[in-house]
């Protein structure tokens, strides 16, 4: 039986998604496949708000994220940590052998544009990683008022994570001057894993063309050169590329503003079934995510039974990720979900939940 997916990402794919996964096969380097790229470019472009340089690569998003660090941090990078996924912007910074030091918040809190301007203030360093929705923890950290900080400092340049946010809210990559945006498919996007596609502004590329020690699978400059004649420095996802060019038809179909409408509505219904229930908002409600609501376990519920359970009904749930598993469980509102479908998932918790107590 297949469980349907109610865990932070992957996600459930819609049946016109896969299909598209199952065209027929192309060269990479064939006539084809530039069309195909140039689409999907093209739609991204519409939902991303950037003319910069929009970049497909076969990989998770853990990959471009060191490729970023590889090609964007020359001096000394502050790496903003509120969560699990953050924590890792680190380590990765640190194992490509770069100088980084964190600049933490408690677990459950936003980054806030006063830390960023604290840290920058001090001319130390010359990039940023940040993420913008921290999935493991359900924070939204105010991207746009940090944006605002960052025009304060041209040298920076900023490598933002908008894993599990883009495309369910509006994030206007160029007007915010973000210089390198990276997010997966496989969360608001609701496309099979396996994809990534990443921004770079000119002040990225400049950059990457001052460091040594690049790489050479996620080297910028590569992908620059390629990009122009719409194509991947190496043999790209194929099947994930024509299921994005497909999503991204539905997306725009939708319409932006409805999409980002119906995120927002999902987001309400969640936040209205943790009140009736019982439970608690892990974040403030100020900085609570648009696509996933991180919730505690006030209620001392047994949730590896409740995910056996719900297992049993047919889907798949989280019970919470970290040093929180088990004090706090998530659920996504994100993708193609539908507010039927929500309503169906939050009753069959809740008849589950009722049965535990």
């Amino acid at each position: 039986m297949h469980k349907k997916l109610f865990i932070p990402g992957p996600v459930e794919v819609s049946p016109e998604i896969l299909q598209a996964m199952a065209t027929p096969m192309i060269g990479h380097r064939m006539p084809e496949y530039a069309k195909l790229h140039e689409s999907v470019v093209s739609g991204l472009r519409k939902v991303m708000f950037t003319e910069g340089y929009i970049l497909l690569a076969t990989s998770s998003a853990f990959g471009v994220m060191e490729g970023a660090i590889r090609n964007l941090v020359g001096k000394r990078c502050a790496n903003f940590c509120n969560g699990a996924f953050s924590d890792k912007w680190h380590t990765i910074t640190l194992s490509c052998g770069k100088e980084a030091d964190p600049f933490r918040v408690d677990w459950g809190k936003p980054i806030t544009p006063e830390l960023v301007d604290s840290a920058l203030s001090t001319g130390k360093y010359d990039a940023i990683t940040l993420i913008h929705n921290e999935t493991s923890t359900g924070v939204m950290s105010p991207l746009s008022e940090i944006a605002e900080v960052l025009r304060k400092y041209p040298h920076v340049v900023s490598i933002i994570d908008t894993v599990s946010s883009m495309s369910a809210l509006k994030i206007p990559i160029d007007e915010m001057g973000i210089d390198c945006c990276i997010f997966g498919v496989q969360k608001a996007f609701a496309v099979p894993p396996g994809l990534t596609v990443f921004s770079a502004s000119e002040k990225a590329m400049e950059r990457a063309g001052i460091i040594e020690g690049r790489g050479y699978y996620f080297d910028f400059l590569e992908f620059e050169k390629v990009a122009k004649k719409n194509n991947t420095p190496s043999t790209p996802a194929i099947p994930q590329i024509y299921a994005l060019q497909a999503q991204l038809e539905r997306i725009l179909a939708e319409g932006l503003e409805m999409r980002w409408r119906r995120h927002s509505d999902l987001q309400d219904i969640v936040h209205d079934w943790i009140t009736w229930e019982g439970f608690e908002l892990y974040p403030s409600r100020e900085f609570c995510s648009r696509t996933l609501t991180c919730v505690r376990n006030n209620r001392n519920i047994d949730l590896a039974t409740l995910k056996e359970r719900m297992g049993q009904r047919g889907y798949a749930i989280n019970d919470g990720y970290g040093r929180i598993k088990g004090t706090t469980f998530r659920i996504p509102h994100m993708g193609d979900l539908q507010i039927g479908e929500l309503q169906d998932f939050l009753l069959a918790m809740t008849e589950e939940i009722k049965s535990l107590q």
